[in-house]
């Protein structure tokens, strides 16, 4: 079976070297293909960290390894080459601020590296630290201190075949506002045009290829992007772009600049070959080879062990303490799916305080479980939230706020993972309306919420692009990026040292009953010991119309800090 999967991952590789011969338009009459030279460039973008093989992220570092062996095998003349975001975004690399990722990325084989906004999650100093420890430079032109000095290596020259490569590395200016301001003060993101220009100009003389590493993306939003860059400094041969997560699945040309993008969480891997007839390029052909591709490819054992090894020691990590919680955090499927729990309250809550945001609305789906009263452990959070999103605001309108909430209820009271938690609003629904029409009122800061009014949003990266059918804030621009979600609660409850969240009544159902007059309903929080016959003689009705309101298929079985709408006249 293992020669099976080597023979196939060969034929794979064998058949994107050979791509290239097939398209050189360039080469002079009579050439034979002996005579030409080709330099493989390996590219990955966006990986953050994603080093584990996921049923739906990436191919994994342990393949990837494999498979940037068998592409050398086949041409010694072969770059690796990473665009960034690459130290931060799962727990593998936070818990230790991106040291496992530096590591693993030396036995790999890495050459050079750019870094992007979220590998100054943990402050500049650390990546300066992280820069030591890695076997590649990272590279940036355009990340100065105020007096203009440079904080890292504008460039390198690889020589290769005879052939010098210029390496230039450029980190996008958005990054001064997508990590926390703490973690590039007293830094400044140049512009990257007039810096590529200075590179080109300096490295004219001295190398034969330019090629940029760029975080830059093409964010339609954005300022500064790979397609300006191109469109300035022709003099740049390829741009190995990040940011954005675009896939470009034979890359873009933008003059005779090739843009190559691999797409995100090491999705697929980016092979560009560059064809030379002595040192004049002739030829750059891009392709990608996807995670099912990569399917058969057998792991890299020493990047398996080593990743092995990496785990087994954030066990003991895991198990540190945060703090302690006076209740139980209620995360349990049937309940964070369908209506407010303690839990979604405090994970909105941690997004505010650390965004500063108007609004956070949470996806039910992405809680997945709970934690009992008593400590709390990194571990735990990680398991309640095990999916490394980071969160993202936007400014969107109070009319997109509700669009968003109507989403998330459109199949109430069906279980969904789209229900929305939420913080910094209240608001009702009338559960017997049709979907989209079901929120009946949204409450900011004791005033009805303003749809045409401009609101700060904080939602996860998962919900920003669309997910779980949120594509009211697909097309939003992004204001500003955190870090990961896991990260802010931990953080959140550290600070805190005991939290004692509550159901508060931020979801209501409010409806009108059906018997003699309109009645509006009240929340009840159900106390530990309470029995719904009980709750329903204190307010002077019965616990069958307890039922009924509250659609309780068990009647017997509540659970303290849930919320039991009582009607009140």
């Amino acid at each position: 079976m293992k020669k099976t999967k080597g023979l196939i991952s060969s034929i794979i590789i064998s058949m994107l070297l050979i791509i290239n011969f097939c398209t050189i338009a360039g080469a002079s009459s009579g050439t034979r293909v002996a005579d030409l030279k080709t330099i493989t460039i390996l590219h990955t973008n966006d990986t953050h960290s994603r080093v584990v093989e996921g049923e739906y992220d990436g191919i994994g570092f342990a393949k990837l390894s494999t498979m940037f062996k068998q592409f050398k095998a086949q041409n010694p003349n072969t770059l690796v080459l990473d665009a960034g975001d690459t130290f931060h975004g799962q727990t593998v690399a936070t818990l230790v601020r991106g040291e496992s990722i530096a590591k693993l990325m030396n036995i790999m084989g890495y050459d050079a590296m750019t870094p992007g906004n979220h590998d100054f999650n943990y402050g500049y100093q650390r990546l300066l630290e992280l820069d030591e420890i890695t076997n590649f430079p990272i590279l940036s032109a355009n990340v100065k201190t105020v007096d203009g000095t440079r904080v890292l290596p504008p460039y390198v020259i690889k020589e290769v075949e005879g052939i010098k490569i210029g390496i230039v590395g450029l980190s996008t200016p958005e990054t001064a506002y997508k990590t926390h301001p703490k973690n590039v003060a007293g830094l400044k993101f140049t512009d990257p045009v007039e810096e590529a220009r200075v590179m080109a100009s300096e490295l004219k003389e001295k190398v034969d290829v330019m090629v940029v590493l760029g975080h830059l993306g093409m964010d339609p939003s954005s300022q500064d992007t790979s397609i300006k860059l191109a469109q300035a400094v022709p003099e740049i041969d390829l741009i190995v772009d990040g940011h954005s997560h675009t896939t470009l699945n034979e890359g873009m040309m933008v003059g005779n600049t090739l843009i190559v993008s691999a797409g995100e969480y090491d999705k697929n891997l980016g092979t560009v070959q560059l064809t030379f007839e002595g040192n004049k390029l002739i030829g750059k052909q891009a392709k990608l080879v996807t995670k099912e591709e990569a399917k058969q490819t057998s792991d890299d054992q020493d990047v398996l062990k080593t990743i092995n090894g990496i785990l087994a020691e954030h066990k003991l990590i895991l198990s540190q303490v945060i703090g302690k919680t006076a209740v139980k955090l209620e995360g349990e499927r049937e309940r964070v799916r369908k209506g407010e729990t303690n839990l979604g309250n405090l994970i909105a809550d941690a997004i505010i305080s650390e965004s500063g945001a108007d609004v956070a609305i949470v996806n039910g789906g992405g809680i997945r479980a709970s934690i009992e009263a008593g400590t709390i452990t990194k571990g735990q959070i990680i398991n309640v939230l095990p999916f490394g999103n980071f969160i993202v605001t936007k400014k969107v309108k109070g009319a997109d706020i509700k669009a968003a909430l109507e989403n998330g209820l459109k199949s109430y009271p069906e279980l969904s993972g789209g229900f929305p938690h939420v913080s910094g609003i209240k608001y009702t629904i009338d559960p017997s309306k049709s979907a989209g029409e079901k929120v009946t009122g949204i409450i900011f800061k004791g005033n009805p919420l303003d749809l045409n009014q401009d609101y700060i949003l904080a939602i996860n990266d998962f919900m920003a692009s669309g997910g779980d059918g949120y594509t009211m804030l697909a097309d939003d621009a992004i204001v500003n990026e955190y870090p990961a979600l896991d990260e802010i609660v931990i953080n959140y409850i550290q600070a805190k040292q005991v939290v004692e969240p509550l159901v508060e009544g931020r979801f209501v159902e409010k409806q009108a009953i059906g018997i003699g007059p309109t009645i509006d309903p009240t929340i009840y929080i159900v106390k530990p010991g309470d029995v719904l016959y009980r709750i329903a003689k204190q307010f002077g009705t019965t616990w069958q119309k307890l039922q009924e309101l509250n659609k309780l298929k068990n009647p017997h079985l509540i659970f303290p800090g849930q919320k039991i709408i009582v009607p009140v006249q």
